[in-house]
């Protein structure tokens, strides 16, 4: 579920070129590295000079989240087969703005969710929160399986842009990060008929790293929130991942070349690529992963849902073969969820 104003990459950064300090050079070129072709943007493009810092941001972010949310939650219970009433835990993830009471409960009540419905709001997981908001719904129909559970995330992350932040990060930023919201409905083993086209999720990982902070996430002050993407973040990528990846699957007797199927975030190009080229995987095994990133952009923790939803239309491997979703996010950590098709 994405905001209805699409713009080509072009014309975002020929916005970004004349509304900020930046050189056009730079701009440009850190644009065309995210190999992005478009994006869906909160507001018309036109309307963001007229924000207000972030207290404008905020309100925006609070309103066009809770539309988003609610818009994506119906669709997946409409798809699921589910009606409200049947939903009896709902996780919300969002790290690209702030509220309280927070938006899920507005998202509830929107979307005419039970009255006891029980709630989990997740912030400061960003692009990771998608893998695991999976992983906690697992847990949660695990020891209770005769529920229906539901996962969204929603982002808006142009609202976080620094039109006065003349950074290599910033920059980056703003040519890779786009807008959207995406929900997964999951049932218990006592409630599932076997009629989805979802995989069942079979274990799940969480990996943190120790001392890594400052690779990923938000400076937040005044100026709402700055990005923090460290220039080393891919270098840990391609030292930890593979083998965190290896050992998580020979835990559960299988190797990487046993794994038919990868839901991966698409953080970015440098990022896509180190994945590939550390576990060896086949040219074709992102192609979904790559296509998300070009039309879409990095929606955070919405992405890896939607390269799951595109997986499932377009790619669906044959039943009972073994998949990984996979995301990476501030902390810095990584969230891998076995899956079963």
């Amino acid at each position: 579920m994405v905001p209805d104003h699409h713009y080509d990459q072009d014309q975002i950064t020929r916005a970004v070129v004349e509304r900020t300090d930046a050189r056009e050079e730079l701009v440009r070129r850190f644009h065309a590295a995210t190999r992005v072709t478009g994006r869906n943007l909160a507001l018309p493009i036109d309307d963001y000079v007229k924000l207000g810092g972030f207290t404008g941001a905020n309100d925006v972010y609070i309103e066009t989240a809770v539309d988003l949310a609610t818009r994506a939650v119906r669709d997946a219970l409409d798809r699921a087969g589910c009606a409200p009433h049947d939903v009896d835990h709902l996780i919300f993830c969002s790290s690209t703005g702030l509220a309280t009471p927070s938006l899920d409960a507005r998202v509830a009540q929107r979307a005419g969710l039970r009255e006891d419905i029980t709630r989990v709001p997740m912030f400061g997981l960003g692009c990771a929160a998608g893998a695991a908001g999976l992983s906690r719904l697992y847990d949660h129909l695990r020891a209770w399986p005769d529920r229906v559970a539901v996962l969204v995330c929603v982002e808006l992350c142009s609202l976080t842009v620094q039109r006065a932040d003349t950074s290599v990060a910033n920059l980056v930023a703003s040519g890779l990060f786009g807008d959207g919201s995406a929900a997964v409905v999951a049932v218990g083993d006592r409630r599932d008929t076997g009629a989805h086209a979802g995989p069942r999720v079979v274990a799940t990982r969480s990996r943190l790293y120790p001392g890594t902070e400052r690779l990923m996430g938000w400076d937040v002050g005044d100026h709402g929130f700055r990005v923090v993407l460290a220039a080393d973040l891919v270098d840990h990528v391609e030292a930890t991942l593979a083998g965190d990846v290896a050992a998580f699957l020979g835990d559960h007797g299988l190797t990487v070349d046993e794994v038919g199927s990868w839901v991966c975030h698409p953080g970015g190009p440098k990022v896509i690529d180190i994945i590939q080229r550390e576990l060896g995987l086949a040219p074709d095994a992102l192609d979904v992963t790559w296509d998300s990133l070009r039309t879409m952009g990095n929606l955070s923790s919405v992405s890896v849902l939607n390269v799951l939803e595109e997986t499932i239309a377009r790619r669906r491997p044959a039943d009972g073969e073994p998949g990984l979703l996979m995301a990476l996010g501030p902390g810095f950590s990584a969230e891998l969820v076995l899956l079963r098709w």
